[in-house]
């Protein structure tokens, strides 16, 4: 073998040693920032979607179709359980912390959004002023919801306690929730919680829609308030990203009246009343053709199948009774 091939030999092997050498270092400091990659991808992520306006559209949702701030809390959650070694020395504890925050705040959990942003201003002097402003901001919120009645869960272990009869306490107390919101709306107007707030707005309406609905039987007039709490939250909320389904809803209410009279005064009675299941008809028609002219909306196949089961209670009305 000649020299000059020996040499070549030698500087081939000299060059992949190298390559190697440098592969690895390489990824020994891939491995090493790692944890605070996945970390700070994920809060540029979350940091992305704090100003969009949830109130008005629904929530971004991440490569796997899920809630941006739920995945991003959740993908926090994960990477501090398994980089617990790399991160034990607490030097990413304040960002993250105050990326939970923000996430947090954005799925009603204000109470413990305001734990994790005070314990981000305890440890960071950078993070300090905005945590603690923002601490606050949640505070109040939350101490602003617990005012009057809320949206329960029906299929909660303990079981539902029955609704108060008295509607003008009620009405008050969830009034007065809401006018605690409206003074804090004007306070953070301009910012990303203008638009928590509008939610929560949004969402002691529907409470208070909801507990008349519920009581319309025990109250008097109750069917005429009911309707009219509907309507309200459907007027009131008009650019919500839930006016789809206040629209529904009450085109449901419209529809189970309308069922409820068919009931009570058979077609085929002398009491039945055209001109008044008419008037019920064409309100709940109305309004689920109005759902179901939104394309790309879930709300639309919802609205279509709504509208199809009612039609069907018409067909066993006589034609000189109900002209379909």
């Amino acid at each position: 073998m000649s020299a000059r091939l020996l040499l070549a030999i030698a500087l081939l092997t000299l060059a992949w040693l190298g390559t190697s050498c440098n592969t690895f270092s390489a990824r020994q400091a891939e491995a090493e920032y790692g944890p605070s990659e996945g970390i700070l991808e994920t809060v540029a992520v979350l940091r992305r979607h704090v100003p969009d306006d949830t109130y008005r559209f629904p929530p971004a949702s991440d490569f796997s179709g899920r809630n941006v701030y739920r995945a991003s809390l959740l993908r926090l959650e994960n990477l501090e359980r398994a980089e617990a070694e790399a991160l034990r020395s607490g030097y990413m504890d304040a960002v993250i912390g105050f990326a939970k925050a923000r996430a947090l705040e954005r799925l009603r959990a204000f109470d413990l959004a305001a734990d994790y942003y005070r314990e981000s201003a305890r440890i960071s002097g950078e993070l300090r002023a905005t945590a603690l402003e923002s601490a606050e901001i949640c505070d109040r919120i939350d101490q602003a919801i617990q005012v009057g009645l809320d949206l329960v869960d029906p299929l909660a272990e303990g079981g539902v306690l029955p609704l108060p009869v008295d509607a003008d306490t009620v009405r008050l107390e969830i009034d007065d929730r809401t006018t605690h919101l409206t003074i804090l709306l004007e306070e953070v107007r301009g910012s990303h919680y203008q638009w928590i707030v509008q939610e929560e707005i949004e969402r002691a309406d529907e409470a208070r829609a909801g507990y008349f609905v519920s009581m319309r039987a025990a109250l008097s007039d109750g069917t005429l308030l009911a309707l009219q709490e509907l309507q309200r939250v459907a007027t009131r909320h008009g650019a919500s990203k839930n006016r789809l389904r206040h629209l529904l809803r009450l085109a449901d209410f419209y529809a189970g009246l309308a069922r409820e009279y068919v009931d009570a005064m058979p077609p085929e009675s002398l009491g039945f009343d055209p001109a008044k299941f008419r008037e019920l008809v064409d309100a709940a028609i109305r309004l689920y053709e109005l759902v179901a002219s939104h394309d790309g909306r879930p709300e639309k196949l919802e609205a279509t199948r709504s509208l199809e089961a009612f039609l069907a209670l018409t067909l066993g009305i006589d034609a000189d009774r109900f002209d379909r």
